[in-house]
């Protein structure tokens, strides 16, 4: 199959500039709302939406007839996306969406370390691991930033902490479908366990925690969800899955690595986020270390061709 993919060519950098754009006013919507409709329901609302249509899909494909065996692992995946969510929900409350935006994107990282203890085939090679190393120094930076007696900064330096919890569910969860029988099921399916499972398990967090009564219908809340469930979380994920059949995954991560900076713009100029220069400075060495990180086998490629031309 890998053999089929393609490289990167004008349609893939179109399409992943239209995607990573979704993905980066993602956590600007969500804070932008949260007067209206609390952060936790609009994940657990949005999981809902995205779920009944992944569910229609693929009662139409007929997927459902692979499900057999990918329960277990399933419901793993589906537990860590909740947990995902809630830390973004839990972080939006106390931190920028622009800060959330960068530390979510940890998540290569800590996937890069899982796949690197369960697979062989997965070993991290020395330019990855200084990838590694530059992003977790990054973090420290943009976290000195915010190392002060104020409240505000505490409670910051919370809303931080849960961004990058929640980059290593995401990269736990990455972990669990390369390591399971979801590797080879069909990508709906796992999509499904993923936005079903966290919509059960919001809901009840929500309705323990007494917010499942903080909704306010207004045009930007609807808006909001609406957005998350049906642009981002149903269509922005098949098309990436689409994608991934059909291009180098490695090209593809490059290109994700545009969604970051797109969020801490999008906070910026829509939510006139201030940007402090220990995070600014700290975010440039998580970015590139992510980038390393996922583009170690691009990088080698265009090293190994550069040498066969200086050959005499």
């Amino acid at each position: 199959m890998s053999a089929l993919r393609r490289g990167a060519d004008a349609f893939l950098f179109q399409v992943m500039l239209g995607l990573c754009t979704f993905w980066g006013v993602q956590q600007v919507a969500i804070k932008a709302a949260a007067p209206d409709i609390v952060p936790m329901m609009q994940a657990m609302a949005r999981s809902g939406i995205a779920a009944l249509l992944v569910g229609l899909v693929m009662s139409w494909r007929g997927d459902w007839r692979r499900a057999a065996g990918t329960v277990p692992a399933g419901l793993l995946t589906g537990g860590l996306f909740a947990l995902e969510f809630l830390c973004i929900a839990l972080g939006l409350q106390y931190t920028l969406a622009s800060h959330i935006s960068v530390f979510l994107y940890t998540s290569p990282i800590f996937s890069a370390l899982g796949l690197h203890l369960l697979l062989p085939s997965e070993r991290l090679r020395r330019l990855q691991w200084m990838g590694i190393a530059l992003c977790f120094g990054g973090i420290t930076l943009a976290f000195s930033g915010g190392v002060s007696l104020a409240q505000m900064d505490a409670r910051m330096l919370l809303g931080d902490a849960l961004g990058i919890l929640g980059g290593a569910a995401w990269g736990a969860t990455t972990v669990t479908i390369r390591a399971s029988r979801l590797s080879e099921a069909p990508p709906t399916l796992t999509l499904f366990y993923q936005l079903a499972i966290a919509f059960v398990g919001l809901l009840g967090l929500a309705a323990v925690s007494g917010q499942i009564h903080q909704v306010t219908l207004t045009p930007l809340g609807v808006g909001s969800v609406l957005f998350q469930g049906v642009l981002v979380s149903f269509a922005s994920y098949l098309i990436w899955f689409w994608l991934m059949r059909r291009y180098l995954a490695s090209h593809l991560a490059v290109f994700s690595f545009m969604t970051p900076l797109f969020g801490v713009t999008f906070g910026v100029v829509l939510l006139d986020e201030p940007l402090s220069l220990n995070f600014v400075a700290g975010a440039v060495l998580v970015l590139l270390g992510i980038f390393l990180v996922n583009s170690e086998p691009w990088i080698r490629r265009l090293l190994g061709r550069a040498e066969q031309g200086s050959e005499p």
